[in-house]
């Protein structure tokens, strides 16, 4: 499938080769969206983030729809989204509409993904639509992209979409051939970049970007910054094949520990770790790797990118 052209910041700035950060933000059960904006402004300030995804109601739960917080933060905060759209809640036909939708509200990256089940959510009852599977969903994105109609080939009419739109890998999948394999098939419908959930082992990390070199497409490991150990504790049980190294949960253990009731000496403390681990992290992976840069999941925890990147080349302005 031919290249596609540059449309989002995200992936121009993957084209001229810069080693990019994204962050991420979640909005949750919420009517007011300030919040949302100031993490958004705080990874702005921080002139390493090109763009930030907007999660789409994680682990099933029924948050706000991701599409007006993407809309939100582009237009106020003055960072470009990756807008996280699952094929969970909506049909081939409500997918649709949600892509132009967004188009024409300026949004120029979107995120396919499955979706966790609505078992595993807060809305139990609810019955999952999965029409198509996030591969289709793929493959129509591309059709109206590049071809200008619907995924039954009615044309669209009175201007063109202009988006880059990527898929998710699991450095974490056992085995990992069939996670490799399922990737290779939506790189067929013509994504334009790869985003991976968290990564924890270096080895593990470096091994599954080597798998993935054969798609020649631009991939952005996941890192999650952990800011309590109940966070990682919930990460290391309950996160499917993710797995937090031991002396990681202790440190941040005994950080909550020697601190408690002193929070500017935890936050420190907590920040020191996450640091002293991700640091040469993010620096192994950029020296050894082809990865294309970091999605770093540091949800709520702004306050750690300006030490965890200074050290990178500013090129948002």
């Amino acid at each position: 499938m031919a290249k596609r052209k540059a449309y989002s910041q995200l992936c121009k700035a993957i084209e001229a080769g810069h080693f990019v950060f994204t962050g991420e933000l979640e909005p949750k059960k919420i009517l007011d969206l300030s919040e949302i904006i100031h993490s958004a402004k705080e990874m702005k300030k921080t002139k390493r983030i090109v763009a930030a995804n907007v999660t789409d109601g994680p682990q099933g739960d029924a948050y706000m729809s991701s599409l007006v917080p993407s809309f939100k933060v582009q237009e106020e905060a003055g960072i470009e989204a990756v807008w996280q759209v699952t094929v969970r809640d909506r049909n081939r036909v409500a997918l649709f509409g949600d892509v132009i939708s967004g188009a024409i509200l300026g949004l120029k990256n979107i995120l396919t993904l499955t979706g966790d089940h609505t078992a595993l959510g807060d809305h139990k009852k609810g019955r999952p639509v999965y029409d198509i599977d996030s591969t289709q969903f793929c493959e129509m994105l591309s059709i109206m992209i590049d071809e200008g109609t619907d995924y039954e080939g009615n044309e669209l009419i009175g201007g063109k979409i202009e988006m880059n739109f990527g898929c998710v890998a699991n450095p974490n999948s056992n085995p990992r051939e069939p996670e490799i394999l399922k990737v290779g098939r939506k790189v067929g419908r013509g994504v334009d970049f790869i985003q991976t959930q968290t990564a924890f082992d270096i080895d593990d990390a470096k091994d599954f970007l080597k798998d993935l070199e054969q798609y020649n497409v631009p991939v952005l490991l996941g890192l999650f910054p952990l800011k309590s150990h109940g966070i990682a504790w919930y990460f290391d049980n309950y996160i499917p094949g993710v797995s937090v190294p031991k002396d990681l949960l202790k440190a941040l253990k005994k950080a909550e520990k020697d601190n408690k009731g002193n929070k500017p000496g935890k936050y420190a403390a907590i920040d020191k770790i996450n640091i002293e681990f991700f640091k040469p992290f993010i620096a192994e992976i950029k020296k050894t790797t082809k990865a294309a840069g970091i999605h770093c999941m540091a949800v709520e925890y702004e306050r750690l990118f300006a030490p965890l990147l200074g050290e990178y080349p500013e090129y948002v302005k």
